[in-house]
């Protein structure tokens, strides 16, 4: 089967396709495919991001079911992308307003040089991912930053509290112990954080390691909701916020604009939200010194998560 005839998911013409993809691959002309890549979604109306490195690429775009077709092709007509893989979500709004190629130095910076290429963590389907975090022996760990685990995670799930994926290094030395742990299941989004980190585990030494292929939107698409043992929605980096089970998008959670926090619905009803300023998260930085003594006087927390 050549590259135009692979097979895409069909949604109705309307709806918006959006694709998460990423690979791991030595790249020594980025400039080159910069230029390229970008010319070839203006022509065909595709919007997003996708950072080009020296050790591959991680990218999310969208635009009309022919025009992602179109630049998903010719990505692929490269031969180092030939076995480039993708995932697709839909959307009825347009969730990204601008073209970007952009030339980065790491893929996703974790603080840590690894290399997936030469070693990372076995793949476990979504299939079966219940039967492995369900392994009381088990560690399940949360590669993602703090803001996205807020409105979703697996049960029992470890969250390491990191504000950004450059601090997970340091997490695992302060909590991960090769001898203690002999089997430790990881998890993100959409694969990309766990190639890196399952890479940097093997290196230390950890040698049971795996982690969920294809990420939580892997497992939200093909794992029917009374089997799931997910637990919210999914925190994505578009105008959707979130998405649930079938990838839908979220009708209860929301970002806050200068922060960037995820919200969960109880948190739009606070008295420190006010959309377009601040939120529970960012009102110690962001909120009215006025009214900020005016709830202290009150007696309303301002500390914590949930207020």
């Amino acid at each position: 089967m050549n590259v135009a005839e692979q097979p895409t998911m069909q949604k109705p013409t309307n709806m918006y396709v959006v694709a998460a993809l990423y690979k791991f691959v030595i790249i020594d002309n980025p400039k080159v495919l910069q230029a390229d890549w970008k010319q070839k979604m203006l022509d065909n109306d595709v919007t997003g991001t996708i950072l080009v490195t020296d050790e591959g690429i991680n990218g999310t775009i969208s635009g009309s079911r022919w025009g992602i077709d179109a630049v998903l092709n010719h990505i692929k007509s490269d031969e180092r992308f030939t076995d480039l893989e993708h995932k697709e979500s839909f959307c009825e709004e347009k969730p990204f307003l601008r073209t970007k190629v952009k030339l980065k130095p790491e893929t996703i910076p974790m603080g840590a040089k690894v290399d997936p290429n030469k070693i990372v963590g076995s793949y476990v389907s979504p299939q079966d991912w219940n039967d492995v975090i369900s392994d009381p022996d088990t560690i399940v760990v949360d590669t993602r930053n703090d803001y996205e685990i807020y409105i979703g995670t697996f049960k029992n799930a470890v969250n390491p509290k990191t504000a950004t994926f450059k601090e997970f290094p340091e997490w695992v030395a302060q909590n991960l112990d090769p001898k203690k742990h002999k089997k430790v299941a990881m998890f993100c989004t959409g694969g990309i954080r766990c190639e890196k980190s399952t890479s940097y585990l093997k290196e230390l030494g950890f040698e049971d390691v795996c982690h969920l292929k294809g990420g939580i939107l892997k497992y939200l698409e093909e794992i029917d909701q009374e089997q799931s043992m997910w637990d919210g929605e999914c925190y994505v980096f578009d105008d959707r916020v979130a998405v649930g089970h079938g990838l839908e998008p979220s009708q209860e959670n929301s970002r806050c604009q200068p922060c960037g926090h995820s919200l969960i619905a109880a948190d739009l009803k606070r008295p420190t939200y006010l959309k377009g300023s601040f939120c529970p998260h960012c009102f110690e930085e962001n909120g009215p010194e006025e009214l900020r003594q005016k709830l202290l006087a009150e007696g309303y927390p301002l500390q914590g998560k949930r207020l």
